[in-house]
């Protein structure tokens, strides 16, 4: 499935809820992390949409809109692979817990 990945620095994390109010963006999947849960030394979050094409294509533009940063393809996959890393990390936490 499709993704893209925005950065939105820490004092303006309330961007984040702006956009998440749209209706064609929120029936998106949706993943927000904080730099530093994935060790990387910025302040800022990354808002990951992963979806229709027509959603991104809404998110593209209310983050434009919002001042939002869309990071390019290279940075994009590199925080997606430390977002799945983190989640591959938790679902093996938990396995453990139930074994």
């Amino acid at each position: 499935m499709s993704y893209v990945i925005f950065e939105v620095k820490s004092a303006e994390a309330g961007k984040i809820q702006t956009m998440l109010q749209d209706d064609i963006v929120n029936r998106q999947s949706i993943i927000i992390r904080d730099a530093n849960s994935l060790e990387i030394k910025e302040a800022v979050s990354y808002l990951k949409v992963e979806g229709s094409t027509e959603g991104l294509k809404r998110a593209k533009e209310l983050a434009k809109e919002l001042g939002m940063k869309k990071l390019p393809d290279k940075k994009a996959k590199k925080i997606d692979e430390k977002i799945k890393e983190q989640e591959d990390s938790a679902a093996t936490g938990m396995g453990m817990i139930f074994d």
